[in-house]
């Protein structure tokens, strides 16, 4: 199962813009990873939902890498990244589409709990805050759009953190 959102970076968030650039990187890497085994799915939705997240999430990948190396050269771009995605190597079907669903909801609650921690830090580089805009904002649409697939093809709530966030509830 997966390690939660909050696995990945602790409960404060990256302290400054360089390590929220290289734990992206190492996040979007494992999501890219992941979406590519939506090539398999029988769902026309899901085989485009990974193809889009490959496409937007790689280039995100190359931009930030190369502020890294501009901006941050000295500081070493590893991190201690743990993963939070199941292998879906051998999965398919509907077990596929509904592990990748589950997994990618908590995965993306990190992205927006990430770039929303670096929102409320001092700006080092606007095209960074813009970055972490779009990437809150965009997963976040995701992450409702991953919902209604799940109720609507698994007849399911998300049972992670992240339950509710569509329906104005409070989590447990």
């Amino acid at each position: 199962m997966n390690a939660g959102p909050m696995m990945m970076m602790g409960s404060s968030g990256a302290a400054s813009e360089s390590e929220y650039l290289a734990e992206m990187v190492a996040h979007h890497q494992e999501a890219v990873l992941a979406a590519g085994e939506l090539s398999r799915s029988e769902r026309q939705e899901m085989r485009a939902f990974g193809e889009s997240i490959v496409k937007t999430q790689s280039a995100q990948i190359e931009q930030m890498s190369a502020w890294l190396a501009e901006w941050y050269p000295d500081q070493s771009p590893a991190t201690d990244y743990q993963p939070m995605m199941r292998d879906l190597e051998n999965l398919s079907g509907d077990d596929l589409d509904r592990a990748f669903l589950d997994d990618m909801i908590g995965h993306h609650m990190a992205a927006v709990m990430m770039s929303q921690h670096l929102l409320a830090l001092p700006a080092d580089h606007e095209e960074v805050t813009d970055l972490a805009r779009t990437i809150r904002d965009d997963q976040h649409s995701e992450i409702v759009q991953m919902q209604r697939w799940l109720a609507e093809w698994f007849d399911a709530d998300w049972n992670g953190m992240g339950h509710g966030m569509d329906h104005g509830t409070d989590v447990p």
